[in-house]
């Protein structure tokens, strides 16, 4: 259905794999690291077309991994998705917002809350972010 690339960063195997199974189940290539350093190492060798990014995770959380690929004009373009389990109205806020990332999910999500937040993300990106395949 789709070759896009997404690359998650989460801390928790079993929400890596859940995405995993959504996502591929959706036709979407998977890569996932375990952690905020490994994320920003797949990302420069991997550039995927989307990245969903898990706030909380132990070294370096989201923030920190956002503000790092802020940094490299390479990393700007690609689109973000927060995925989390922080649900205050104000946090949602910060990152769409100050953060300006392209979506954010509240953990736990259902598989088509997923699926549609990251379409609509693609599709707005459609032909800004260069095919790295």
């Amino acid at each position: 259905m789709s070759n896009e690339r997404i690359l998650v960063i989460e801390d928790e195997p079993q929400m890596i794999d859940l995405i995993r199974l959504i996502l591929e189940t959706g036709g979407y290539q998977v890569v996932a690291a375990q952690g905020g350093e490994e994320g920003l190492e797949l990302m420069r060798s991997e550039q995927p077309d989307l990245i969903l990014l898990d706030i909380m995770m132990p070294e370096m959380d989201g923030g920190d991994v956002y503000h790092r690929m802020q940094q490299e004009p390479e990393l700007i373009p690609i689109p973000v998705i927060v995925v989390t389990a922080k649900a205050a109205p104000i946090d949602k806020v910060l990152w769409m917002n100050v953060a300006q990332v392209d979506d954010y999910v509240v953990k736990p999500f259902g598989p088509d809350d997923l699926l549609t937040a990251v379409e609509r993300v693609l599709a707005r990106h459609a032909g800004r972010v260069p095919a790295s395949h």
